[in-house]
């Protein structure tokens, strides 16, 4: 059977590939550690487990409108004016089958073949491929660990060109953990309106911010410029919900009919279930967000503890999500050549699984998640400074 080109040149996530080779490993009898999981480690809170079991009681188990349900739009809404003023209402949101399945939309319905994508590294390892099934080009824009991996206006402006469409900025990141200051972001949207793009700004790590960090977000330029910016947010990260597959966007009212005309030819509705949830979510308690959030701040100050042995490493602090991406590329050598060779040592030897930073755009660098125990933690950085030393 042949399968169709932009398909076939497709590679398989890398991070579920790693996680598939660790669990491979593990039913093999072997004790893997890993630190390779995008995803937090403590359970959805009650009170949100509590509102799908009344849902499923209530037999509230059929189609929904496409966009999402009313009360879901709302509570959507109400995020985004809570913590950000953003003016939002239910028109402006639709609700996808989790942030990734947001973000493929947005780049189907306003990318065409031929066009450009401005993509900083190190990125989450979906951004270009999902950019390039639409035919459109991922231009990538590198910023190394010196500049705490972030790109600035004369960054971008290298890399424009007539053909350029749209800038993606992530923040807090995936992978490194840094989290762009209020101005920093404001002095991108300036540049992106100056030059009539349009900047997609995924924010789903947006309640995981740690220290003296600011919670910096695109909503209030998209309130002036609704036709400029499109704000991805979901409540996977933040409210430990990763299975649960809801994420939403917050646009314009036509992106979003164009989203929903797309999205009804596809997947249709969410899972209802997970609707009722999510609304629990959005508009409950954020205690449990507040307890886990610490949680990942003491487990970034541990790990970061224990790295400071490392030698030859360079890492920037990171500041949200629970991600460090540290530079081991002075460690190359014989053994190991590049980031896939280098966690697959990591695997195969020490019994550590991590990300291969090529997978994120910077071959300098593994990625390392913290979302772990600390005993876990601990135990697995111990392998890998002292596989560093050796």
């Amino acid at each position: 059977m042949k399968i169709s080109r932009s398909v076939a040149r497709l590679k398989p996530a890398a991070t579920l590939a790693v996680s598939a080779k660790a669990q491979a490993l593990k039913a093999q009898g072997r004790n893997i550690l890993s630190l390779s999981v995008g995803e937090p480690d403590f359970p959805t809170p009650e009170h949100i487990r509590a509102a799908a079991k009344d849902a499923l009681d209530a037999g509230f188990t059929h189609y929904t409108p496409v966009p999402g349900l009313p009360d879901m739009l709302d509570a959507a809404a109400g995020y985004f004016n809570r913590f950000y003023d953003a003016g939002a209402s239910g028109e402006n949101i639709i609700v996808s089958n989790g942030g990734k399945h947001s973000i493929y939309n947005i780049f189907r319905c306003l990318l065409d073949p031929g066009d450009e994508v401005l993509v900083p590294a190190p990125y989450w390892v979906s951004y270009p491929p999902m950019a390039e099934l639409t035919g459109a080009s991922a231009v990538i824009v590198g910023a190394p660990p010196e500049k705490n991996f972030k790109v600035d206006p004369d960054m971008l402006e290298a890399k424009l060109t007539p053909r350029t469409r749209m800038l993606v900025v992530n923040s807090p990141s995936n992978p490194t953990g840094v989290c762009y200051t209020q101005a920093e972001l404001d002095a991108l949207a300036r540049w992106a309106v100056d030059r009539k793009l349009i900047i997609l700004s995924d924010e789903i790590y947006d309640r995981l911010i740690y220290g003296r960090a600011e919670s910096a977000s695109l909503c209030s330029w998209w309130k002036q410029y609704p036709e400029h910016f499109v704000i991805v947010n979901g409540v996977s990260k933040t409210f430990a919900m990763t299975g649960w597959r809801l994420g939403y966007a917050l646009a314009e009212p036509e992106l979003v009919k164009a989203m929903s005309r797309l999205q009804g030819q596809s997947t249709s509705n969410v899972c209802a279930v997970s609707q009722k949830a999510a609304v629990a979510a959005l508009n409950g308690s954020f205690d449990a967000v507040e307890n886990m959030r610490a949680a990942f701040e003491r487990r970034r100050d541990l790990a970061l503890s224990i790295m400071a042995g490392w030698p030859d490493v360079l890492c920037p602090r990171p500041e949200g999500a629970f991600y460090l991406f540290p530079d081991v590329h002075a460690h190359y050598g014989a053994a190991f050549s590049d980031s896939v060779s280098f966690c697959s040592y990591l695997l195969e030897e020490i019994g550590v699984a991590v990300v291969p930073g090529a997978a994120f755009g910077d071959d300098r660098c593994i990625r390392i998640s913290y979302s772990v125990d600390d005993e876990t933690l601990s135990e697995a950085l111990e392998k890998i400074g002292g596989a560093l030393s050796r």
